[in-house]
């Protein structure tokens, strides 16, 4: 159990706005793996474990749009051995992912330059999507190859291209998480305290929860993901404002 939340009441979320957009930072993988005398490549494969169940769970209690954050940019400088085996990973849970998508009404999104990655892999990125782009029961959304920095400067060159002057509002539009909710509530796990150039835009007025469990507990624990609910529901989110501002969960 979460050492934060340990002298807390419990929480009536369902009195409570619950976040429409949750963005995870799925941290401590190999450590995880480590700890209990495993390959590091395994733990890996435990964090995906349980992983369509996880989405469903949200979904269920009102939370609109998930991304996960599962390859950065800088992820590359990992050993060959590694990156190979996330790319068959990922290649594996993404046909699976196609199947979830019609079952439970969804659409999947993946953000981040398909540049880079194998061409098998880049290709059931663009499948998927176009096979759930119809979906309204609830976003997914994974960040694979992805770099904050990386999304805002390709939109300032695609703007310069277009020759527009930008507001807030338009600038997004150049973005490729430009159709997405931003982002209320991003978790953490890992005992890790940065942000790690995710989402950057998105997570202008997102609260932060930053925990010390591994990702492959978290995505199995239904009791750590009602926590995650109840700590967004104490959150008083002013968003500059006084105590009465508005609740932004919806995009403009």
């Amino acid at each position: 159990m979460w050492k934060l939340f340990k002298k807390k009441q419990p929480v009536d979320v369902a009195a409570n706005k619950v976040p429409q957009h949750i963005a995870f930072i799925c941290d401590g993988n190999r450590r995880w793996a480590e700890m209990r005398g495993l390959p590091p490549l395994m733990g890996h494969q435990a964090g995906i474990a349980n992983f369509e169940n996880l989405v469903d769970w949200f979904m269920k209690r009102g939370v609109s749009t998930i991304t996960f954050y599962i390859f950065s940019t800088e992820n590359w400088k990992r050993s060959k051995e590694e990156v190979d085996f996330l790319m068959d990973l990922f290649y594996t849970e993404l046909k699976k992912n196609m199947k979830h998508a019609v079952e439970k009404n969804l659409r999947y999104r993946v953000i981040g330059s398909r540049d880079k990655l194998p061409k098998r892999l880049a290709n059931l990125c663009d499948k998927l999507e176009e096979t759930s782009a119809e979906g309204s029961a609830g976003t997914v959304v994974f960040a694979l190859n992805y770099g904050g920095q990386d999304e805002i400067i390709n939109a300032v060159n695609a703007a310069v291209d277009a020759g527009e002057h930008v507001t807030r509002d338009t600038f997004e539009t150049f973005l490729d998480t430009g159709d997405l909710l931003p982002v209320d509530l991003m978790v953490r796990t890992s005992n890790e305290h940065r942000i790690s150039n995710y989402l950057l835009w998105k997570l202008a007025y997102a609260e932060l929860l930053f925990v010390p469990e591994h990702w492959p507990d978290l995505v199995k624990n239904e009791k750590l993901w009602q926590h995650v609910l109840d700590e967004f529901a104490t959150r008083n989110r002013r968003f500059g404002g006084g105590k009465k501002a508005n609740y932004l969960g919806n995009k403009k």
